[in-house]
């Protein structure tokens, strides 16, 4: 938790004056037992109401006292946590954001979803905790003791025996229930997973009639996480009979010896009253600090994990940035280019993702990239805008090697469309326009049109203003298709990346897309991922990856003759004759 300390630096003055405020509330707290005995001792047991009435404003004034100090810590305690909190999230969320696919990969979303919330929100509490309560409760616990020992040294060694008998009680019972917090920890981890995969998948899950096996799945994990709570809750619940029957022993032995001491005049009857409100404030102070244990054990899980997603770096590391390069070269190179998802895939062939990829695609081309499943068409394109980073070779981009890109200048050149159409709430216009915020009407509207989306959109009521729900569940497959490939135009991009994005649509709109991007997208180069044969064939050149390999590279006809991978992709979806016509 300690490397964590940082994120408090704006939060000095509230994390050293916070314990002073209550510290001095402690010390209050300890003087009233004090006043309590002198109101017995010197104004009940003679009579004198005007002492009592007069000590008795001075414990009141005690109490406002403390009661301020306790409320300015509680506000200082406030500021900082939740300040601590915003700024760790704030630098959680910065950090993640520089991650590359890889580390997004290693973590998992769901992970990372959990450390920036849940986890922040423990690390929080602790913070508040260690406010407000880490050194009041200790200094109450000792503090007590010693003024016990000012009132009466022989009788403090009641206190002396009863405080180790109390603090056992409280190591044996946390030592043996805090192991449990960690374990609900992840059995609650296991519920929010079968939640989000419950709530996520509800259509695949009522398609296949299985409601009742999800519910009982659910049930299973809760029932587990109910069982292990029910454990802790058997331990915790020793922890008040045990200490508070130590107290009252300790209570008992107070008022037997010191009604003995008051019998022979070596104490009052006020302090002995004092010496039981001690006792009672070093029991509750040590409640406390048991429950201190239990917030920083799952505070310092927390912090593990929020760490180590701050450890990590990530791989895929920003340039320094290029000047405009010049207008000969190819818009893209590959040169011998490997990649593996492990990084380091050495002589093992099969770790290999993408092997050996050598080829140029000019400015303006339109280049179809076909394969099987697995066959690493995805990788191929996310290694362009380095979304990983080569294992081996070099891509460039206008002869200059994507690494000494600055992210923002390799990626405004390039408009990329995902396999799986993601859609942000909001409007449609607000989602076109992540390609260019400042698109003109007429360059949306040609987007649309270019995307076959314009149709559609136009019957809408509220056209460009429509809703989008979270993901863009209110719209088909074929739309939200349709919309992410309209706003990637937007930006005007220099280079397109369709990763089989128009798998949802139906041939007609395929082809209207096709035609549409090769007419009114002039000087644009385009590579279009697919299975579809139909989709690629009239591309400029075809890539035909195999096992990450390149098969062939050619034109349709070429390829037809050539490569047997690709021809066996055509005539497993065209008849003879379509796959033999250009």
């Amino acid at each position: 938790m300690l490397k964590l300390a940082r994120f408090l630096k704006k939060y000095r003055l509230q994390v050293i004056l916070g314990p002073i405020f209550k510290l001095t509330e402690a010390i209050f707290e300890l003087i009233v037992p004090l006043v309590t005995a002198h109101i017995i001792d010197n104004g009940v047991r003679t009579g004198d109401v005007q002492y009592v009435w007069r000590m008795g404003g001075v414990m009141l004034l005690l109490g406002v006292v403390g009661l301020g100090c306790a409320l300015v810590c509680q506000k200082m305690a406030s500021i900082a946590s939740q300040g601590f909190g915003t700024v760790l999230r704030d630098e959680l969320y910065h950090h993640i954001n520089a991650f590359s696919h890889t580390e997004i990969d290693k973590f998992g979303t769901p992970s990372l979803i959990t450390r920036i919330t849940n986890d922040v929100n423990q690390l929080q509490y602790a913070v508040a905790m260690l406010i407000r309560l880490v050194i009041r409760a200790p200094f109450l616990a000792l503090g007590a003791v010693i003024m016990a020992m000012t009132i009466d040294l022989q009788l403090s060694l009641v206190f002396l025996a009863a405080t180790p008998l109390i603090a056992l009680v409280l190591y044996v019972i946390m030592s043996r229930s805090v192991p449990y917090f960690k374990v609900m920890q992840k059995k609650l981890d296991k519920i929010s997973l079968i939640s989000r995969e419950g709530l996520s998948g509800v259509r695949v899950i009522r398609a296949f009639s299985k409601q009742e096996s999800e519910e009982e799945r659910f049930q299973m994990a809760a029932n587990e996480q109910t069982d292990t709570a029910i454990r802790v809750a058997k331990l915790s619940a020793l922890l008040n009979p045990l200490t508070y029957l130590i107290m009252n022993f300790a209570v008992i032995a107070i008022v037997w010896f010191g009604g003995s001491r008051v019998s022979v005049g070596g104490m009052t009857q006020g302090e002995v009253i004092a010496f039981v409100n001690y006792m009672s404030q070093i029991l509750l102070a040590l409640i406390v600090v048991a429950n201190l244990v239990v917030t920083f054990t799952k505070a310092a899980a927390s912090a593990a994990r929020v760490n180590e997603v701050l450890d990590t770096q990530p791989s895929v590391m920003e340039g320094g940035g290029t000047s405009e390069p010049g207008k000969q070269a190819p818009k893209i190179a590959f040169e011998q280019v490997s990649f593996s998802y492990t990084g380091h895939a050495g002589e093992n062939q099969e770790k290999y993702a993408v092997k050996d990829l050598n080829f140029t695609i000019e400015t303006g081309q339109t280049i179809g990239i076909i394969g099987g499943t697995g066959s690493g068409k995805s990788t191929l394109i996310g290694l362009i805008p380095r979304f990983y980073d080569a294992t081996q070779g070099q891509i460039r981009v206008d002869g200059i090697n994507v690494k000494e890109y600055t992210f923002a200048q390799l990626r405004g050149k390039i408009g990329m469309v995902p396999q799986h159409a993601e859609l942000f709430s909001g409007t449609i216009e607000s989602n076109l326009r992540w390609g260019n915020e400042e698109a003109t009407p007429e360059e949306l509207d040609q987007a649309l049109r270019i995307a076959q989306a314009k149709e559609f959109v136009d019957r809408l009521p509220e056209r460009l203003q429509s809703k989008v729900s979270q993901g863009g569940k209110n719209f088909s497959g074929g739309q939200k298709q349709r919309l992410t490939i309209a706003r990637a135009l937007t930006g005007n991009p220099e280079i397109l990346i369709l990763d089989d994005s128009a798998s949802a649509l139906d041939f007609a709109t395929d082809a209207a897309l096709r035609r549409a991007l090769k007419t009114e997208t002039k000087g644009m180069t385009v590579l279009m991922v697919s299975q579809r044969a139909s989709t690629v064939k009239t591309a400029d050149q075809i890539i035909v990856m195999d096992d990450g390999r390149i098969a062939g590279m050619g034109k349709h006809q070429e390829l037809m003759e050539e490569c047997e991978v690709y021809r066996e992709i055509c005539l497993s979806q065209l008849s003879k004759e379509e796959a033999e016509r250009a």
